[in-house]
């Protein structure tokens, strides 16, 4: 925490952990309780003006308690230990509500579910197939010139699109072509995949392998576009928000709101906060630029394996309980991973 003394340190951890509990300011009669050392009324009172000289606390009114600013709750933060438990009840949970359901499922029930746990807005960012690894890619025969492309990824995940072809193909062609882009997808991401197409797509029309032309052509056709739903953001119900003091004001809930229209907005917000990082990373609302977030806070962290990997966490007031939530958000983190690659 800083350059604090140790009397300062216990002095922020107790207005911290009250003003969690308490959603209101925290005199120094009640830190007298909280703190690990008898210290007087007097005593902490003077402290209390040495973390508010340090920007740390705050006084919102001459006569009110303290909270903590977004520097004070960012200090107790990092001061946090890097591993806390979670609780037998939440590991629970999660672990039956996860193998009850399909890889496919998973961003809808986890969002909820991370909603439920904490009583914050829970979101899940599916992972992008345009990031993955490919590993193969398999031409199945539907009906007539329908054709279903499955694309699976290194990491183990299925992704299925439909193509059509002018004329109808057997299986048996279907599976000759699949084995020739076998080589050429495997180890390669979408994007690469999709430039290697067009380049040999253009040697072949001078070669003229028909076979070879073919599969290309089926292969572009699957690989062209990002289906719809990949890489989206699955936010839960904005019912346990209303749970929060916080956000019994009107328009300060509808700030919040329209922002989480903007979807885009909340997935570039999260590509930079856990851009090249690992683990569990909280953003404070002043740390972010955008202003419907100022009195908010974001917990979140990756899962999956690969660079499509997606992304989890919950949006609440920048007064949660930091050491349950980040446990909770790293515990799903790895239960999900699990899942996806099991």
């Amino acid at each position: 925490m800083l350059d604090l003394s140790e009397r300062q340190r216990a002095v922020l951890r107790a207005v911290v952990t009250a003003y969690v509990g308490e959603a209101a300011p925290i005199g120094s009669a009640t830190l007298s309780r909280l703190v690990p050392h008898r210290l007087s009324a007097a005593s902490i009172r003077t402290t209390l003006a040495e973390l508010s000289e340090l920007g740390l606390v705050s006084q919102p009114h001459t006569s009110a308690g303290r909270v903590p600013t977004d520097e004070g709750l960012r200090a107790f933060i990092d001061a946090l230990p890097p591993t806390n438990p979670v609780s037998e009840y939440d590991r629970r949970t999660i672990d039956f509500t996860v193998a009850s359901i399909e890889p496919a499922e998973l961003p809808e029930v986890a969002s909820h579910l991370l909603s439920q746990q904490t009583r914050l807005l829970g979101f899940v960012v599916a992972p992008r197939l345009d990031r993955s690894k490919l590993q193969h890619i398999a031409l199945v025969r539907l009906s007539g010139r329908r054709i279903l492309a499955v694309i699976v990824t290194e990491s183990g995940a299925a992704h299925r699109r439909v193509v059509e072809h002018d004329e109808p193909l057997s299986q048996a062609e279907l599976d000759r072509l699949t084995s020739l882009l076998g080589a050429r997808v495997a180890g390669r991401t979408l994007r690469e995949v999709r430039e290697l197409f067009a380049v040999e797509a253009q040697r072949e029309l001078r070669q003229a392998d028909h076979m070879v032309a073919l599969a290309l052509e089926l292969g572009a056709r699957a690989v062209a576009a990002e289906p719809e739903g990949e890489g989206d953001l699955v936010i839960a119900s904005r019912l346990a928000l209303l749970d929060q003091p916080e956000f019994r004001d009107p328009e300060r809930i509808r700030e919040l709101f329209s922002a989480l229209e903007t979807k885009e907005r909340l997935l570039e917000l999260l590509d930079h906060l856990l851009d090249g990082e690992s683990g569990v990373r909280v953003a404070l609302g002043g740390e972010v630029d955008e202003p419907s977030l100022h009195r908010c806070a974001l917990v979140a962290a990756r899962y999956g394996v690969d660079a499509g990997a997606g992304a989890l966490g919950v949006i609440g007031p920048a007064r949660m309980d930091y050491g349950r939530v980040i446990s909770l958000v790293g515990y799903c983190s790895r239960v999900f991973t699990e899942k996806l690659h099991a």
